[in-house]
């Protein structure tokens, strides 16, 4: 009798993850061309400012790439001397409101928020759904009654000309950073409050004690925020600042422009490049405590 053999069958081939599927790295491939797509885009804008911010008045013109065909490193001498004063004035005013605005919103956000998260008052909850619409109003529509009402005060102009845009901001006028810190807290559990009542803690003793150091994470978020919208506000910059020595940085970029159609465009990129590094230098300090803020603050609730 003549034997049949059997075929053996393959063992597939497993990886140290499992078995392996085929086209995995043609997969992963085209994942990662997609993402550096992705990239180029949101790229393209900093990379064509930048090498704008290096070419001629004539180049800008006609040259539309991203390289120079002739370097101008000019621009940025020109542009920062190109005031009765140097350019610095300005990034000094805009860090002296950005650095004010960060303190007013974290001190004043947080003790209405924990107001709103801990205490007990009367109509709490309405006046929470209040400060929670009056995030549907946009800031055009708030900027018209401000000005009048610190037009009336005598605080326009006047001899302090940042009062119109600090003030609010200790005042807890912004309801997105409220918001923020009252979802954080509401994670914050409530036996910590209890038990700094037996250890003899009142309101404000709990706040200084538990509240206060639990809530890092989100006055960090806060913090990075508010630095970063007000750098770059010029809506309201514009509305409050009548003297060209009080001007902000987004403000005086506009000066680069005059009536007349004349304009210096690559000082006008240089002073912009430079404008991005406070923003881009405080993003990459604090983008770990952003993101662990965000994580801890948005989603609880």
């Amino acid at each position: 009798m003549t034997a049949t053999a059997t075929p053996t069958a393959t063992p597939a081939t497993t990886g140290p993850r499992g078995p392996r599927r085929p086209g995995g790295g043609g997969g992963q491939a085209v994942r990662l061309l997609i993402l550096i797509a992705i990239v180029a885009v949101v790229l393209y804008p900093l990379f064509w400012m930048i090498g704008t911010s290096l070419k001629s008045q004539e180049e800008i013109v006609n040259n539309i790439g991203l390289l120079p065909n002739e370097f101008t490193p000019g621009n940025y001498a020109d542009g920062w001397t190109n005031f009765d004063f140097s350019f610095g004035r300005f990034f000094l005013n805009s860090a002296m409101v950005s650095l004010l605005t960060v303190v007013g919103n974290g001190v004043s956000c947080l003790l209405a928020a924990y107001a709103f998260a801990r205490l007990r008052f009367r109509l709490r909850g309405v006046w929470f759904a209040v400060m929670i619409g009056t995030l549907l109003l946009p800031g055009h529509v708030l900027i018209v009654p401000q000005y009048i009402l610190f037009r009336s005060l005598g605080l326009v102009g006047g001899e302090w000309p940042y009062l119109p845009l600090l003030i609010p901001q200790f005042l807890a006028t912004e309801a997105f950073f409220v918001f923020l810190m009252v979802q954080f807290m509401r994670g914050i559990p409530r036996e910590l409050d209890e038990a700094a009542k037996i250890d003899g803690a009142n309101a404000f003793g709990i706040f200084r004690h538990v509240i206060l150091p639990l809530s890092r994470p989100a006055l960090v978020t806060t913090a990075i925020f508010s630095f970063i919208w007000t750098w770059n506000d010029f809506f309201r910059q514009l509305v409050f600042l009548s003297d060209l020595e009080d001007y902000t940085v987004p403000v005086a970029l506009t000066l680069f422009i005059d009536s007349t159609s004349q304009s210096a465009v690559g000082p006008m990129f240089a002073m912009s490049v430079l404008s991005l590094l406070p923003v881009f230098l405080f993003f990459v300090a604090f983008q770990r405590m952003l993101v662990e803020g965000i994580n801890t603050s948005g989603l609880k609730g």
